[in-house]
């Protein structure tokens, strides 16, 4: 394909008295509002992301007026999830195939409309099937968004659109609980899907009126690969949420489940391989950084989505923060990925080699984790606010610079179908990442409470004997229960320590993993004039 520049060149032989840098360049879909678009693009993904988190907070309101139980309620979340993670892998296929603005365009409005359909539902089983809906609506939003960023930069401002992505994409979830927990405390819990109509309106115009489009490619659907994937994707969703619940394998259900995923998982990779139309082209896994930089996603949610899943419950439970307190105390996180976000893209800018970014960055990340693993229940506010700003800073330098790498030399149509991977493994590695901490978490709290309890003897406790208390009566139980909820506060806080010190391991671990990644040829490497025919 002949490109613009070598087009220039090539104008009857002139010479030309004052060449371009080699790395300047045009985008690959031009607009007439870049900022504007952006703008429209960013509104569509923060709106996305905020609905990962901003309903958590307002499970308890929801579990009441939808006479759900404390069991069943949590399908409010687990619909979205799997519904997402789903249809994430067509998002590609239906974007060559109805043309990218028109999927984006539908996506948002069914965004919009799934929304208002939760805010108004009456029963769980309503509220289960249209998150169901939203869920698959969100699920195009994230990869066409990111594609779109790529489409309408220049090569040379790439960096920083990707910068400005990263910041919506990483805040979005810290951002979710403080808003969840505003609406829910001071309106109603249904504002937590009704806030989505203005901002999906405004997002909507902005979109139709500015937003260009790829050309269609015509190209068959894999059904078989589709199918198989879903398959993987729902048992290994349905055994995580539920496993904890279930007591993981002493249940059938769960190796039912898990069974599934494995038998799916294998003649997914192998249909891939073999097959003669696979649902991801194989030319795709011949791009090393890409893979490389799928494998981290994995890896950024399996350790870092974790931390976001922990903390609001630990502030509640064991400080006794309220909702809105604890989105203030993970704001702090959210600051420093835009700092360093925003550092980062101008140092890439100015040459530096991205890896030495994102191994920097992880290692700042595990820091902060051990930070984490050093809190006692006897301290103040600040440790939250420091830790959180300090892994906020690690991860922005790792997830921009991640994002230029895995794209960096990746032809433009694969774009799409690249962001969808990249995000699809970012999801499992959150839910599988959520689900061992989670478990780790009840399981440490009960052996933690065990060893505790087999100490509170007469001799530990300056003469008080828990079986004089018992017989005091009254008193006496109230005594014990104090005393057992004490007991219970301080197995939890060496649980939560325990799945820190775990998090802030398998992060450092991760840190040589960077060596695997292949510096880009760069903005500056000169195009080869002869390529201008190819």
């Amino acid at each position: 394909m002949a490109t613009a520049a070598p087009g220039r060149a090539s104008r009857a032989g002139q010479a030309s008295p004052a060449p371009a840098r080699p790395h300047e360049g045009v985008a690959a879909l031009p607009v007439k509002n870049r900022g504007l678009l952006t703008l429209g693009v960013m509104m569509a993904t923060i709106m996305q992301i905020l609905d990962t988190t901003i309903a958590n907070v307002a499970l308890p309101h929801m579990q009441t007026a939808l006479g759900a139980t404390a069991d069943t309620v949590t399908w409010v979340l687990t619909s979205y999830i799997v519904a997402s993670a789903i249809a994430i892998p067509i998002t590609g296929w239906l974007a060559d195939r109805v043309g990218s603005r028109n999927l984006f365009l539908i996506a948002t409005v069914g965004f919009v409309i799934a929304s208002a359909m939760c805010g108004a539902a009456q029963t769980l089983t309503e509220m289960v099937l249209f998150r169901i809906l939203q869920g698959i609506s969100a699920a195009f939003l994230n990869p066409l968004s990111q594609t779109v960023m790529l489409d309408i930069n220049p090569p040379e401002r790439q960096g920083k659109a990707m910068s400005i992505w990263g910041m919506g994409i990483m805040v979005g979830p810290i951002m979710g609980p403080l808003i969840g927990g505003y609406l829910t405390d001071n309106f109603d819990w249904r504002w937590v899907f009704f806030v989505n109509l203005p901002v999906g309106v405004v997002c909507f115009a902005i979109l139709w009126f500015l937003l260009p489009s790829r050309p269609i490619r015509k190209r068959p659907f894999d059904l078989f690969g589709f199918s198989l994937l879903s398959l993987f994707i729902a048992g290994l969703q349905l055994m995580l949420d539920r496993g904890q619940q279930q007591d993981w394998f002493s249940s059938t259900e769960i190796w039912i489940e898990m069974l599934i995923a494995i038998v799916a998982l294998w003649m997914f990779l192998v249909h891939l391989v073999t097959g003669k139309n696979p649902m991801f082209e194989r030319e795709l896994w011949k791009h090393a950084n890409l893979v490389t930089g799928i494998f981290f996603m994995l890896v950024i949610g399996l350790v870092m989505m974790a931390t976001m899943a922990l903390m609001p419950p630990m502030l509640q439970a064991l400080y006794g923060y309220s909702v809105f307190d604890t989105g203030v105390l993970l704001m702090p996180r959210g600051v420093g990925v835009l700092l360093t976000m925003a550092i980062a893209a101008q140092l890439m800018q100015r040459g530096l080699d991205p890896r030495w970014l994102v191994g920097v960055g992880l290692t700042v990340a595990a820091f902060s984790l051990w930070q984490m693993s050093q809190w006692t229940l006897m301290m103040g506010s600040m440790p939250f606010v420091v830790s959180g700003l300090v892994q906020g800073l690690g991860l922005g330098m790792v997830f921009m610079p991640l994002q230029g790498l895995a794209f960096a030399g990746l032809p433009p149509r694969f774009r799409t179908e690249a962001s969808s991977l990249m995000n699809l493994t970012r999801n499992i590695g959150a839910s599988v990442g959520i689900s061992i901490v989670t478990a780790m978490l009840a399981r440490n709290i009960q052996t933690s409470h065990e060893y505790l309890g087999s100490h509170m003897t007469a001799q530990a406790m300056n003469g008080l004997d828990p079986n004089l208390l018992r017989a005091l009566g009254g008193f006496g139980a109230s005594a014990l229960a104090m005393m057992d909820a004490e007991v219970n506060r301080q197995a939890g806080m060496i649980a939560y320590l325990n799945d820190y010190w775990a998090m802030a391991i398998v992060t450092a671990l991760s840190v040589p993993l960077v060596l695997i990644l292949r510096r880009p040829a760069g903005p500056a490497e000169k195009p080869d004039p002869s390529a201008a025919g190819h």
